[in-house]
């Protein structure tokens, strides 16, 4: 079973920029898909970007594309979101998750993904 813990949340203005890390431990990170979602109360969890297990395809939604970046260190197990010029509407619990099938397709769709972190709050003050 994989453990998945996020980091580096917090509050910052509009404009600025954080960066959130997830480190995974359990089981070998390096052949599977790696995603981050967010969540606001009241709402359904959505996806905000994908990467793929080599690292070599990235997909985001639109809303964050040209402003997030999605990456990973397979060597330090961990996944990154780098997200610049934050708009308070990107305020949520931001979840990192791990694909439920090794070496497959990176996916987008919230039920390909099977293990998730605790969550890192995100605030974006006006």
């Amino acid at each position: 079973q994989v453990q998945l813990v996020e980091s580096g949340g917090g509050l910052v203005q509009a404009g600025g920029s954080l960066r959130l890390s997830c480190v995974a431990s359990g089981r070998t990170f390096s052949i599977y898909g790696m995603g981050w979602f967010r969540q606001t109360p009241g709402k359904e969890r959505e996806f905000v970007a994908a990467v793929s297990w080599r690292g070599s395809t990235t997909y985001y939604a639109d809303s964050v594309k040209g402003r997030f970046t999605i990456s990973r260190d397979n060597a330090k197990n961990t996944v990154y979101l780098q997200m610049n010029s934050l708009k308070p509407e990107d305020t949520a619990v931001y979840y990192c998750a791990t694909q439920r099938g090794a070496y497959g397709q990176v996916s987008t769709r919230i039920v390909d993904f099977g293990s998730w972190g605790q969550g890192t709050q995100v605030t974006v003050s006006s």
